[in-house]
């Protein structure tokens, strides 16, 4: 399963050796450009590089399908007219409400990202593991409450001095570290600020490539 899937997540792969073939479902967190952008890559991928056949699983927040449908246009007006050679089977993530997407069950909540569109943070359960996406948010309590108890926490941390009401920053995280409970966490969106003072942060920082074996 794929967690968000930006305008990069294609060439990541590759770099790292994944095949692009082995995702069998992707969960989108919100509708910015960042985190479903790389998904007509994927398709094109499908369909000419490595030819797929079984369907793919997207799910996602409300107006997903019609914002990938109108970006894939956008991008590819030909590739679009004609008909994938795989089935997409899309589901809608509504906060709050409980779903079993192929072999994961997927509990979406919403977060404080966006004023008007929904952005969703995804508690996931795979093959008796868990891991908590923060997707892009502001703080939020629910982040404490949703970490208790879980295997690995994926949280974003964008800023360092700045502050906003829609993303993370390092002091923020730190300040209520001793609050979350997750066995692991690890940060990722990294913004300049972030990666300016690593040497500063002691909560253990993603990179491209990173591999986390979930025990």
């Amino acid at each position: 399963m794929l967690l968000d899937c930006g305008a990069t997540t294609l060439s990541a792969l590759k770099r790292a050796s994944v095949a692009a073939d082995a995702i069998d479902s992707v969960f989108i967190s919100h509708l910015h450009g960042d985190h479903f952008a790389g998904l007509p890559f994927l398709f094109l991928e499908y369909t000419y590089a490595a030819p797929r056949r079984r369907p793919l699983r997207i799910a996602g927040p409300p107006g997903t399908e019609e914002r990938l449908q109108q970006l894939y246009r956008a991008m590819y007006r030909d590739a679009s007219r004609r008909p994938l050679p795989f089935e997409i089977e899309y589901s809608i993530l509504w906060p709050g409400r409980r779903s079993e997407i192929g072999a994961a069950t997927v509990e979406p909540f919403r977060v404080p990202h966006q004023e008007d569109d929904i952005s969703l943070g995804l508690q996931l359960r795979v093959a008796g593991r868990s891991i908590l996406y923060s997707g892009d948010t502001g703080w939020t309590e629910e982040l404490v409450h949703r970490s208790q108890g879980i295997d690995l926490f994926v949280c974003e941390c964008s800023f360092y001095e700045t502050r906003m009401s829609t993303h993370l920053d390092y002091p923020r995280l730190a300040e209520h570290r001793e609050r979350f409970g997750a066995r692991r966490m690890v940060l990722t969106h990294l913004g300049r600020e972030v990666l300016a003072r690593r040497s500063q942060i002691d909560i253990e920082l993603a990179f491209d490539g990173m591999r986390i074996e979930i025990e």
